[in-house]
């Protein structure tokens, strides 16, 4: 019986120093300046379709600074990679782009059940851990794919592991006007920077962002 308690006060102990330091690396964001001493290595996801357009718009704003750029997408996207590529190509010489495309199982499918979509955003995260730990960006720059949660996941879970800070910047799809996607409902909290792109969504969420209409 004592060693169940202790057992149990032990997990109770390290679930609350998980929470402590949780809060601690979601809330010292707006502290944290990645690229004071050099380039700022930035972890894009990529969806399907409009998404990929999007974060492409998004990109093509950024400064040279945010270099390496480490896009990721879906094992089942046929179409971003050549839209990456073009981009890529049409902004940069070959001697002077610098990034990768790397590929996760998608969370979540078109019309996926809710239940089995918990199945395949584990699988997906078994694959986002090892890849971010790897790569090690500055931030993770994301627009709405059910992709990004796993990875925004494996990014904070450095900084909770204190191997380094890595920035969560969200931008909400300009199509939500009224509420959050799915996804910007699971990332509001955990992510550094929220942006939405409509006034009633920020009225809303105080914690984002209103610049008028990014991309």
């Amino acid at each position: 019986m004592a060693f169940l308690v202790g057992a149990a006060f032990a997990v109770l102990l390290i679930c609350a120093l998980v929470i402590v330091r949780l809060y601690h690396v979601v809330n010292t964001g707006s502290s944290y300046k990645p690229g004071t001493k050099g380039p700022v290595a930035v972890l894009v996801v990529a969806g399907s379709g409009g998404h990929t357009t999007e974060i492409l718009r998004l990109i093509e704003c950024l400064s040279e600074a945010y270099t390496p750029r480490h896009y990721v997408i879906a094992d089942t996207d046929r179409m971003s990679e050549e839209k990456i590529c073009t981009f890529e190509s049409s902004k940069h010489s070959d001697s002077e782009s610098q990034f990768t495309i790397c590929r996760i199982p998608r969370s979540r499918e078109v019309h996926q059940s809710w239940s089995s979509s918990v199945i395949s955003t584990l699988d997906a995260l078994r694959y986002s851990l090892p890849l971010v730990f790897r790569l090690r960006p500055d931030m993770v720059l994301c627009n709405g794919p059910g992709t990004c949660v796993p990875l925004c996941v494996a990014g904070l879970l450095l900084g909770i592991l204190g191997m380094k800070k890595v920035l969560i910047v969200y931008v909400e799809s300009i199509c939500r006007v009224e509420t959050l996607s799915l996804t910007g409902k699971i990332l509001y909290p955990m992510s550094d920077y929220f942006f939405v792109q409509w006034s009633s969504l920020r009225d809303k969420y105080p914690k984002s962002i209103f610049l008028g209409r990014i991309v």
